[in-house]
C-alpha cells in the first residue's frame, strides 16, 4: 500500500531497530487492526442475522454501491492521510471495516462455521509468521514493492477473466497465488510500519504517530482479509452450504 509522505521509504532500514523502540506505535497498529476485524465480524454477523439487512446485502445494486464506497474510502485515506486529523482517519477506517462486513455477511450463509473457523485460524497463523518475518529480516523488502503491486494487478486481471471463464481449476490457482501475494505484502507492510515507527520525526509527533498507527492498521487489515478470503476458497470448498 502507498504510504504517501508519512516516511521516505527510500531510506535503508536501520539494522539496530528493536521492538522496544517501536513498541508504542506498533501496539496501536495492531490494536486498530483488531478493532477493524471485530467491527467487520460484528457487522457481518448482525447483517447475516437480520433478514432486512441480508436482503439488502444480496441486492446487486446495493452490493456494487458498498464495494464502490470501500474503494473510495481506501483511496481517499491513502491520499488524504497527511491532511485529515487522526479522528477523521479513524472514522474512515472503521467505516471501511463496517461496509466490508456488510458485504461479507453472505459468507455466513455460503460457508459453514467449521470452514470459516479453519480459514480464520490458518490466516492468523500465516499472518503472524509473515509479520515476524517482516519485522526480523535484514533484507530490505522495499525493493519488492513494485513486483508485489504488479502481482496484485495480475491477480485482479486473472479474477476478472475467470468471471467469464468460470474455471474451478483457475479459481484454485488464483486462490493459492492470492494467499502467497498477500503473505508477501504482510511482510512488506510490516517492515514499512517498523521503519515508520522507528522514525524520530514520527515518534516526536503524537498526531503523526496516530496517523501511522491507523494507516498501518489499514494496510495489515487488508492483507489479513484477503488471505482469509483466498484461504476460504481453498479450504471451504467442501464445507460450503
Amino acid at each position: 500500500m502507498n504510504y504517501g509522505n508519512l516516511l521516505d521509504k527510500s531510506r535503508p532500514v536501520p539494522a539496530t531497530i528493536t521492538y522496544g523502540a517501536v513498541r508504542p506505535i506498533l501496539k496501536w497498529v495492531y490494536a486498530w487492526m483488531m478493532i477493524g476485524l471485530l467491527v467487520t465480524a460484528g457487522v457481518a454477523f448482525f447483517t447475516a442475522t437480520t433478514p432486512a439487512l441480508l436482503q439488502l446485502s444480496m441486492n446487486p445494486v446495493i452490493a456494487i454501491g458498498a464495494f464502490a464506497v470501500q474503494i473510495v474510502l481506501v483511496i481517499a485515506l491513502g491520499f488524504l492521510i497527511n491532511r485529515v486529523s487522526p479522528a477523521v482517519a479513524a472514522v474512515m477506517f472503521l467505516l471501511y471495516a463496517a461496509t466490508l462486513g456488510f458485504s461479507l455477511s453472505i459468507l455466513m450463509l455460503a460457508f459453514d462455521v467449521g470452514s470459516l473457523a479453519a480459514a480464520f485460524g490458518t490466516t492468523a497463523i500465516l499472518f503472524g509468521i509473515m509479520t515476524i518475518v517482516g519485522f526480523t529480516t535484514d533484507i530490505d523488502l522495499s525493493k519488492f514493492g513494485n513486483l508485489l503491486i504488479m502481482a496484485v494487478i495480475g491477480l485482479i486481471v486473472a479474477m476478472v477473466v475467470n468471471i467469464f471463464i468460470g474455471s474451478s481449476f483457475l479459481t484454485f490457482i488464483i486462490s493459492i497465488v492470492g494467499v502467497l501475494i498477500f503473505m508477501g505484502l504482510t511482510a512488506y507492510d510490516t517492515q514499512n510500519i517498523k521503519r515508520m515507527a522507528a522514525s524520530p520525526e514520527i515518534q516526536a509527533d503524537g498526531t503523526l504517530a496516530a496517523k501511522v498507527s491507523i494507516f498501518g492498521a489499514l494496510s495489515l487489515y487488508i492483507n489479513f482479509i484477503n488471505i482469509f478470503l483466498f484461504l476460504l476458497r481453498i479450504m471451504g470448498g467442501g464445507g460450503s452450504r
